[in-house]
């Protein structure tokens, strides 16, 4: 589906929203919690480094954006009473999610696959795929008692055409694809949640120099130039939009 790039977002797009986005410590995941803020959401910033956190929740007091909140948590090792246990935390504080973004995600190594490490893959396969997954059944009961919701699984262009050496984070991006699938079908007489994905292309961020260490990052799109996607897909102007595969990016001519 054809990307947003071009989306003027209202400045009260996401007011009274409560929107949870993973990997928010850095890279896209910051940009975006900043420009849910922006927008009105009350943002709840979840990574595996405190001090990360931290100075994206400075940054939005600095800019007197609505009060984020903080939930550090390492998906590699969490288990699926942690979900459950922070499900339970947040209906406690908000009582519903208006939006999730599943944005945190690790690459591997880009490396034939006879020689990659299995311990790495189930590594990768964790974080960008397994954990996703139980989170989401966690919270599932939070975005279905909001009025007008939207979750977001972040995919990636080896997740719809596979690449040699990308091992890993191509079949996990694959299994992104298709349970987003499966969960849009499962919920589609849900009116009020959507569900879909979204490439954000390519993106001058650190997991992208890792995996073009010889690329110049000066001729790609920061995170703030995708933003208008983001913001549509999580705001109401998208309502209706699910079980689709979008992309924050026009195609390359």
């Amino acid at each position: 589906m054809t990307c947003k790039i071009d989306y003027q977002a209202r400045p009260d797009l996401l007011k009274d929203r409560v929107i949870l986005v993973t990997g928010a410590g850095d890279g896209i995941g910051r940009v975006a919690a900043l420009d849910y803020a922006r927008h009105g959401a009350t943002v709840i910033l979840l990574g595996r480094t405190l001090e990360k956190l931290e100075r994206v929740y400075d940054e939005i007091e600095a800019q007197g954006y609505p009060q984020p909140a903080i939930f550090p948590l390492n998906i590699e090792g969490a288990l699926l009473e942690d979900y459950d246990d922070m499900a339970s935390r947040l209906d406690r504080e908000f009582g519903r999610l208006d939006g999730v973004l599943h944005n945190a995600g690790l690459l591997g190594t880009i490396t034939p696959f006879e020689e990659y490490e299995p311990e790495l893959w189930e590594q990768v396969m964790q974080v960008n795929i397994n954990g996703p997954i139980w989170m989401t059944q966690s919270l599932l009961p939070l975005l279905d008692s909001a009025d007008d919701a939207s979750l977001i699984f972040t995919s990636s262009s080896v997740g719809r055409k596979g690449r040699a050496q990308w091992g890993a984070y191509s079949v996990s991006k694959f299994a992104t694809e298709g349970f987003m699938e499966v969960l849009a079908d499962e919920f589609k007489a849900h009116e009020h949640l959507r569900i879909n994905t979204l490439n954000p292309g390519a993106t001058r961020t650190d997991m992208r120099a890792g995996a073009y260490p010889d690329e110049d990052p000066t001729t790609l799109r920061t995170p703030e130039q995708i933003m208008p996607t983001y913001l549509w897909l999580m705001g109401p102007d998208s309502r209706g939009v699910t079980g689709q595969k979008i992309d924050a990016q026009p195609p390359k001519a």
